[in-house]
């Protein structure tokens, strides 16, 4: 299987997206047979928020919270009931006997070992991105998937939300011409660091910033990147073949292992390059994507996106005297390259949570274990976002081009 077939197995249309999540209404009466049992292994800030969303769909139960934070099976339990059983050993929850599905929001290195558990006790995985820390452990969360037949889906919001689609489906369209960069920014002003009631508790410490810490996380590029790289892979068609990273601890040094700021380049297949960068000390750029190509050019955030087409090069002669004049011209050409200022084509979204990416992402997972079909955000979806993030990691330690084919192996 090549890269363009990998991914575009998994490439649905938005038409098929908005049968999916069409008006469920909280209210729908759902045969018992639809109604789908899910435990919770992570009761953090985002595990939390999927059992929000999963919640919010008709026939969904969570009948399980295993945390090895005490304070969080309070926390869990306001979300779903007082007498929701909980669990301080996942091994224990998978256990119970009347769970159809498992959510996992725990750190990335705990990320293989509570997938490929949760797959051989015979449950349905809904596993929040990244897929593993390693590329040795996202091919055995794929040999899992493979072997017992369960379905496998991950958390890659972007991969479902509206805004995103669209986009995707014009440029697909050709809408842009020939696609050659992406640049994706998810710039913050802030230390990315949680509080912690005791600061002198180291063990509580690496409990609540894991992120911070690499024995158990992938950094910005992981946290944070994952999701533009899906989307670099949905735009090219495949996975890249190389990347060129750098990073470091340059600003914020209060012990964290992982760089406050990373750059990563990935090359793909045919030509096409991504430029993902991550900061924690400017929040000017914010989280955005920008997509070029020959024709037109598209910039998503998280809330609206705009198509732009390729102005013409052609100046005024007003415009072209009063550069030369006042500019800053240092081409032999002598031409203005300004910035585009044109109003552009907004991107249209559904209201409410028809165009909550959150939301639907949890839905396209039901729907999965429901009509046992494949998810589109799948393991091969998954396999190729953490392989990329996993690599980047790499060059960003090691310095200088990683090849992708002398690390990964494409599964069949």
């Amino acid at each position: 299987m090549d890269r363009r077939e990998f991914l575009g197995r998994t490439a649905g249309t938005l038409a098929a997206m908005s049968v999916l999540i069409s008006r469920p209404g909280e209210t729908r009466a759902v045969p018992p047979s639809d109604q789908i049992n899910l435990g919770v292994i992570g009761v953090g800030s985002r595990g939390k928020e999927v059992m929000r969303m999963m919640l919010r769909i008709p026939g969904v139960r969570v009948q399980g919270l295993c945390d090895v934070y005490e304070p969080r099976f309070a926390e869990g339990r306001k979300i779903t009931n007082e007498e929701t059983p909980i669990y301080r050993d996942y091994r224990q929850l998978l256990d119970a006997r009347d769970l159809d599905a498992i959510v996992i929001a725990t750190p990335l290195s705990l990320h293989a070992d509570h997938v490929i558990a949760s797959l051989e006790s015979g449950r349905h995985v809904y596993g929040e991105k990244t897929m593993a820390l390693t590329v040795q452990e996202c091919d055995r969360i794929v040999e899992a998937v493979k072997r017992t037949g369960k379905r496998y889906q991950i958390g890659l919001q972007y991969h479902y939300a509206p805004l995103y689609r669209e986009a995707l489906q014009r440029i697909r369209a050709g809408k842009l011409g020939r696609v050659m960069q992406v640049y994706s920014y998810w710039h913050r002003n802030n230390s990315w660091r949680r509080s912690v009631s005791d600061p002198k508790d180291l063990k509580l410490e690496r409990l609540i910033n894991w992120r911070l810490y690499r024995a158990y996380s992938g950094g910005l590029l992981a946290e944070l990147g994952s999701h533009h790289i899906d989307f670099a892979n949905q735009v090219f068609g495949g996975i890249p073949e190389s990347v060129i990273g750098t990073g470091g601890i340059d600003y914020w040094k209060d012990g964290r292992e992982v760089p406050d700021n990373v750059q990563a380049v990935y090359r793909y297949p045919g030509g096409g390059t991504h430029f993902f960068s991550a900061v924690t000390t400017s929040r000017l750029d914010g989280s955005q994507l920008r997509v070029y190509g020959t024709t037109g050019s598209v910039v998503l955030t998280q809330i609206d996106g705009i198509f732009y087409e390729e102005p013409a090069t052609e100046q005024s002669a007003a415009l072209a005297e009063t550069v030369l004049e006042h500019g800053v011209i240092t081409g032999a050409s002598y031409q203005a390259e300004l910035p585009y200022r044109g109003l552009g084509h907004p991107i249209e979204v559904p209201e409410g949570k028809e165009g909550n990416a959150n939301y639907a992402c949890c839905a396209s997972f039901i729907e999965s274990v429901r009509q046992n079909k494949r998810p589109e955000a799948d393991e091969r979806v998954a396999w190729a976002e953490g392989v990329a993030v996993a690599l980047g990691n790499k060059a960003i330690d090691q310095g200088g081009r990683l090849l992708f084919a002398e690390h990964v192996k494409m599964p069949a």
